[in-house]
């Protein structure tokens, strides 16, 4: 079972927080791939790392497992065409998460629920999955 542990670092007198196995051994950061989701998360090991797949997406094949050579993942926006300030949207991101994912079935469910047509909904969810949902 994993934990967060806080620890103050030395050097600059800030806390940070680190994600723990619950024996005081830290934990990796790993890139789970499936063939149709990238996932990171906290695990101890490769197999770990590959039923937390299993957890969340039982139905798809894991194709690669990376552990991350830090303990951040970073997204350049640039990259993903956001441009400027965006904050995330509860609604979207509760779409997404009732959509286990699925880009297109998150849409329909954000044009129910919200009532905008299908151009707000696709700029809705497609920003929320670029920051992380």
């Amino acid at each position: 079972m994993q934990q967060r542990d806080s620890y103050n670092a030395r050097s600059v007198g800030e806390k940070k927080t680190v994600i723990s196995n619950g024996k005081g051994l830290r934990v990796s950061l790993y890139e789970i791939e499936t063939n149709a989701h990238i996932m990171i998360g906290w695990a101890d090991s490769d197999d770990d790392a590959r039923e937390i797949a299993g957890e969340h997406y039982p139905e798809e094949e894991v194709v690669r497992i990376t552990k991350r050579p830090r303990d951040i993942w970073v997204i350049s926006k640039s990259m993903l065409g956001v441009q400027g300030a965006s904050e995330p949207c509860d609604v979207a991101r509760d779409c997404l998460s009732r959509a286990r994912g699925d880009k297109l079935h998150a849409i329909r469910l954000y044009m129910l629920d919200t009532g905008v047509d299908l151009h707000e909904a696709q700029r809705a969810i497609e920003t929320n999955m670029s920051l992380g949902w």
